[in-house]
């Protein structure tokens, strides 16, 4: 018979935490870390938000790993100005994201990125009337410059004056030819670049809020003047191709920088294939995200999509509920701070780093 605890004075029956198998936690030893990977184990072992980061790298390298989980990427904020790009190529190049869904200023920026054109940082010397009568457009502390937004539009010209006008336009299209275009005529990496490269398709939901929408409605203006015939711009073409490549999959992960309209564009998937069922337009079993990586500073109380929590969603039918299998994790920061944490130590676990090295000799 195991022996029974006693109760003390004060009413209290005092466990051992290894007899009820609690994780220990422990110092963060920086003389024993020489990796990205060994510094986010060892914050894993502490807590707030250092315990956060080593537990989201965690659950990033299950879905790695998981041969069956299709991995969505959603992005929001001034992610491309703040010069994450490359960790974004990282991530497709290595196989790790296999679909992206993004605001439209993210990959506007990008793009000027993967031209060769700069960003650069905000002078306070600077006041705002000033910036913009010089032609600079901040971002917090960042700025881009109008010329290189001149350029973009450059770009989208061209690829859309080529675009065969029986062919409707939509975001995932427009932003492999843009991909295509780079991977043609310049030298740098790029997301949309590299995202052509390895087959991932890039989707912005509100396409016409952003640089590369205005320039799709003053593309609209040139045709209509020069009397040619006006292309058709069609979101559901998007809507379809994101639901037709999420139903033909096994399992399904999402990775979410911010929150805003691609996380939920990205996970009302769950909702749609529930009512195509509910409904009685297709026979589906419930599709359910397996896991769940979020790195987004905004808190839950305001009630907004960009701060609601995992276990939140499970209710509308969009995650599996970890009692179900599900595996979560959300990391309350800058995502300048933890994004390139987690993933630098995902891609030291999974040997990407390795392998590229490798392609280099």
């Amino acid at each position: 018979m195991p022996k029974q605890r006693k109760k003390t004075v004060t009413g209290r029956v005092l466990h051992d935490p290894v007899k009820d198998k609690l994780r220990p936690m422990f110092p963060l030893d920086l003389s024993r870390c020489r990796t990205i990977d060994e510094l986010v184990r060892g914050m894993g072992n502490t807590a707030f938000t250092g315990r956060q980061i080593g537990d989201a790298a965690d659950i990033v390298e299950l879905m790695a790993r998981d041969k069956d989980c299709f991995v969505v990427m959603t992005l929001s904020g001034a992610l491309t100005v703040a010069k994450m790009g490359l960790v974004f190529c990282d991530l497709i190049e290595s196989g790790v994201v296999n679909a992206i869904v993004s605001t439209g200023a993210l990959m506007a920026h990008g793009l000027v990125e993967a031209t060769g054109l700069s960003h650069f940082r905000y002078n306070p010397a600077m006041d705002d009337k000033e910036l913009f009568e010089a032609g600079y457009n901040r971002v917090y502390d960042s700025l881009e410059p109008e010329t290189n937004l001149d350029h973009v539009e450059e770009v989208m010209d061209e690829i859309l004056n080529n675009w065969d006008a029986e062919e409707t336009v939509c975001s995932w299209k427009l932003h492999r030819k843009i991909g295509e275009y780079l991977q043609k005529r310049f030298p740098g990496r790029g997301i949309l670049k590299s995202a052509y490269e390895h087959n991932v398709p890039v989707f912005v939901p509100a396409f016409s809020d952003s640089e590369l929408g205005i320039d799709f409605a003053l593309h609209k203006i040139a045709r209509q003047d020069a009397k040619r015939p006006l292309l058709r711009f069609d979101p559901f073409e998007d809507f379809e191709k994101f639901a037709g490549t999420m139903l033909a999959t096994k399992k399904m992960g999402i990775f979410t920088i911010g929150g805003g309209v691609p996380r939920n564009w990205s996970q009302q998937f769950g909702v749609y294939a529930e009512l195509l069922a509910r409904r009685g337009y297709r026979k589906l079993p419930l599709k359910r995200y397996n896991y769940g990586v979020r790195i987004c500073p905004e808190p839950v109380h305001w009630g907004g999509l960009s701060g609601s929590t995992y276990t939140e969603a499970v209710s509308w039918g969009k995650f599996v509920p970890p009692e179900e299998g599900g595996r979560f994790a959300e990391v309350f920061d800058d995502a300048t701070v933890a994004l390139p944490l987690i993933v630098g130590a995902v891609l030291e676990r999974i040997g990407y780093y390795k392998r590229e090295k490798c392609k280099e000799k």
